[in-house]
């Protein structure tokens, strides 16, 4: 399959908004805070206790600031790929052979989920999008309606590439 066009024009851009994103980031950092403090102000009584709860804590205030930098990005649609506004490749629109977007669907908040015909590398931008094998799951601190357009254009676009290949 041949790389897609890096000048190809962009059909769609998805980006969280900046309220989401501090929203969502601010929770971690007020937990991870919380777990810092609790395990540092009223230690446990048991040493692997006074170890974890702060170590917890330390944890999730890193997830907060890999929440805080992934959802920065941006996801764009173009005829070829999805991929972040960094250039990152997501997944090849050939490669995309079904969008669920469904209540019982196993997705993120507010996204869809991506069933690829063949598996990629695992990869994770916190908030924004994970994929394991050959799954995508798209949404976190998106909002609702960009994400629906957003899974309803890749929809479109499969069912549009089904079709000539079905004239074909």
């Amino acid at each position: 399959m041949p790389d897609p066009r890096p000048d190809a024009p962009i059909l769609f851009r998805l980006q969280a908004t900046p309220l989401r994103r501090a929203v969502g980031t601010g929770s971690l950092l007020a937990l991870g805070g919380f777990m810092v403090y609790l395990g540092t102000a009223f230690p446990p009584a048991g040493l692997a206790a006074k170890l974890a709860l702060p170590g917890f804590g330390v944890l999730i205030l890193w997830q907060a600031t890999r929440l805080w930098r992934a959802s920065a990005a941006a996801l764009v649609l173009t005829e070829d790929e999805l991929r972040e506004d960094g250039g990152r490749r997501l997944a090849l629109m050939d490669d995309i052979e079904t969008v669920a977007r469904g209540t019982f669907a196993f997705k993120p908040s507010n996204g869809f989920l991506l069933t690829l015909r063949t598996p990629g590398e695992r990869g994770w931008a916190p908030g924004l999008w994970w994929r394991v094998g050959r799954r995508i799951g798209v949404g976190g601190v998106i909002s609702r309606y960009p994400g629906r357009q957003l899974a309803d254009m890749i929809d479109q676009q499969i069912a549009a590439r089904r079709a000539a290949r079905a004239v074909k």
